[in-house]
Formats: C-alpha cells, structure tokens, sequence
C-alpha cells in the first residue's frame, strides 16, 4: 500500500511540474528560455567546480596511471604475438630443442631498488 501511494504522490507532482513548465512557456516564452538557461549556466559552473576541486584526488591519479600501464602492456603482449613465426617443423636432436626452452627470458619491465641491505641497525644494547 505503500509504494502506491509515494507512487501516485510522484506522478502528480510530475504532471503538476509539466502543466507548470507548459503554462509558463505559453505565458511568456523569452522568460522561459532565460530561466532554462540561467539553470543551465548554474548548472555547468558547479558541475566544473565539483570537478575542479575532486580532480586532485592521488587516488583516481594512481588508477589512470595503472590504466595506462595496463593498456601498455597489453599493446606490447599482443605485439609478441603477431610477430611469432608459425610454427615449423625442426629437425634436430632433442638435446638443443631442450636447450632453447631452458633459456630464461629477461623481465625488461622490472627494476632493481639498491638499499642497505647489508648494514645492520643500530640497537641498543641494555
């Protein structure tokens, strides 16, 4: 019973806003406009504050960034595939085809972070 009657309750108000609209645009149509867009320009300049000022957030700044890594490394996978041959038969022993499967590939993508590693803290002796 309840949701029909906040159901009927928004359905008034709604004809009641289109009625409204309706009569003030037949009533004096520059008056209107000049409203609508006076709530237009408003509208804009707080949606463009809003931004402006939630723009800063390092949050949304480390997703974009990982967004973009992301799109990179994508590209650069894809790429590897197109450019591997088909496959062909090889003739050779089974020793040097295991040897090239062996071979450890180079993670370009990682860097090594030097630190103080081997120096030992200070403490305090009691």
């Amino acid at each position: 019973m309840k949701n029909r009657t906040s159901f009927y309750f928004v359905i008034g108000m709604i004809i009641l806003a289109i009625i409204g609209v309706a009569s003030r645009f037949i009533s004096n149509p520059t008056a209107f406009f000049q409203s609508v867009l006076v709530f237009l320009v408003i509208g804009f300049a707080i949606f463009f504050l809003v931004r402006r000022f939630n723009g800063g957030n390092p949050q949304k700044h480390e997703q974009s960034a990982f967004r973009k890594a992301a799109k990179k490394s994508k590209k650069r996978f894809q790429q590897k595939d197109i450019r591997k041959p088909s496959v062909k038969p090889m003739n050779g022993n089974v020793s040097t085809l295991k040897k090239g499967k062996n071979k450890a590939k180079s993670a370009a993508h990682l860097t090594v972070i030097e630190g103080k590693k081997g120096k030992k803290k200070k403490r305090a002796s009691f």
